[in-house]
């Protein structure tokens, strides 16, 4: 009877240890839902509203000026590419990838992100106090990236760092993707916002390997001609140091449209469709 007992306790314990790991495997195949995603970003932009505002200065400006390597990869690519086949703005547009990637892997605060990471504990506990913190935080990235924009056209107008073809090829890409119609550069600009705050969306399933997911959804925000406004800052600014364009059609054309239109795409759309799928959950 003993060893029955012993038997059979040995293999009830292998069994709960088959039992375990299985348990564990599953646990990491599972996909992330749709409430765990929504608490991974929504504690990111918590902590981010509650920085520290020379923290949020420096990392927006640091953004700023990384993301001017959007515009430089690009340029890069246009200079070396052959002019004219139907395939090369697509390979053009992998340059694009490479600010975004520089400034999201970094960590540093860039404007088009924080639409949807501040957006959702707004949403979450609606208040005078949450809504203060999501416009102090969105004034001081937006002016912080802005000036970082500012100092790197600057450098690369006036450093000397660049052949003239690069800089041929920034101009050009510059005077492109600002000098639209405001009608047109606001539409256009939804869509990048929609996709900036989708790759913030998707970043907590993919956590230790992020790359693609930057890499492909940035690169669609070039190959589709949509507007981002702080990478279009960057070529704002090399327009006005190099009198392509005007400071009212800067401001007025550009700046403001696309400023509208990223933060319609990233709050208005993303952020409550996102909001509007996990509420129900949220609230039990």
């Amino acid at each position: 009877m003993g060893e029955t007992e012993e038997n059979f306790k040995r293999d009830s314990e292998q069994s709960a240890n088959t039992n375990s790991k299985e348990e564990k495997s599953v646990t990491k195949a599972q996909r992330l839902t749709a409430p765990l995603i929504y608490e991974v970003v929504r504690r990111d932009g918590a902590e981010e509203i509650t920085r520290p505002k020379t923290s949020l200065i420096f990392s927006g400006l640091a953004a700023g000026i990384l993301i001017s390597f959007s515009v430089l990869g690009e340029a890069i690519f246009l200079a070396h590419l052959p002019k004219g086949p139907a395939w090369v703005p697509l390979v053009e547009s992998l340059g694009y990838t490479l600010g975004f990637l520089l400034v999201i892997l970094g960590r540093m605060q860039l404007f088009t992100e924080n639409t949807i990471t501040t957006v959702l504990p707004l949403m979450a506990n609606p208040c005078f106090e949450y809504i203060w913190l999501v416009l102090r935080l969105w004034l001081i990235v937006l002016a912080a990236n802005v000036v970082g924009a500012f100092i790197a056209a600057a450098f690369m107008g006036y450093s000397g760092a660049f052949p003239t073809e690069i800089l041929a090829a920034i101009h050009e890409i510059s005077e492109k993707a600002t000098t639209m119609p405001p009608l047109e550069g606001f539409a256009k600009a939804i869509p990048a916002g929609v996709l900036i705050a989708a790759v913030v969306w998707m970043i907590p399933t993919q956590p230790h390997n992020p790359f693609m997911i930057i890499l492909v959804f940035t690169w669609l925000i070039a190959a589709g001609g949509f507007t981002h406004i702080i990478a279009g800052s960057v070529e704002m600014a090399y327009m006005l140091m190099h009198g392509g364009m005007g400071l009212g059609q800067a401001i007025f054309g550009f700046f403001i449209p696309v400023f509208f239109g990223n933060v319609v795409g990233g709050t208005a759309v993303f952020a409550l469709i996102t909001w509007g799928q996990v509420k129900a959950e949220v609230e039990e």
